[in-house]
């Protein structure tokens, strides 16, 4: 699929507005929660690479303290994940924001996730193709491993996801996604908050 599929986008507009609509009390107790045991802000917010590559304003429930060593700089994202933060990631909870940017026509449910915006120079032109589609609350490479898979073979499952696109995979991808969720496979590799860095491809691979 190289375009945004008006049945796909009728859909997200579709079930993000029922969700929202749903999980409306659950997120307001969510804010509320976040603002009397971490303070504000209560919202993550983060420029992200959509579409073909354009930047648009990511939002999820913050899931860190503001917590820096002796000399001012953030600790590690491991150390600053608060024990709030660290429920609503085990949950996704965290992820429920998204949703307004389903809305907004900037995100899509299913598709691959949205990276940092300096991951951009990094991917080689096989894996840009990641970009051909709009990103996803989920995706093919979160329920084939999420956050504990090689950046490799998470660009290669997003790529295949490009390529092979239904409206038939979208659906078991979103049903397979609640059976992870509670399972709570991949949220993190040892020692991170969630994955490591991205520095780049091998050699071999750029």
């Amino acid at each position: 699929m190289r375009a945004i599929s008006p049945a796909k986008r009728a859909f997200d507009l579709l079930v993000s507005s029922l969700a929202l609509l749903l999980l409306s009390p659950l997120m307001l107790v969510v804010a509320l929660l976040i603002l009397m045991v971490d303070g504000r802000p209560v919202f993550f917010r983060q420029p992200r690479p959509g579409y073909k590559g354009r930047i648009f304003t990511l939002y999820k429930f913050r899931t860190m303290r503001h917590a820096f060593d002796r000399r001012g700089q953030p600790l590690p994202d491991a150390q600053r994940v608060s024990r709030l933060g660290k429920i609503l990631r085990l949950t996704s909870i965290d992820e429920l924001p998204e949703l307004f940017n389903i809305l907004r026509g900037e995100m899509s449910l299913v598709g691959p996730r949205p990276l940092l915006v300096e991951y951009l120079e990094r991917y080689s032109a096989e894996q840009m193709r990641r970009h051909d589609v709009l990103p996803g609350l989920t995706g093919w490479a979160q329920i084939n491993g999420r956050n504990a898979i090689s950046w490799q073979e998470k660009f290669r499952l997003d790529v295949w996801y490009v390529d092979h696109w239904s409206f038939w995979l979208d659906l078991k991808i979103i049903f397979l996604t609640f059976w992870k969720v509670i399972r709570r496979e991949g949220i993190s590799q040892p020692g991170q908050a969630t994955t490591e860095y991205f520095t780049g491809n091998p050699p071999e691979e750029s």
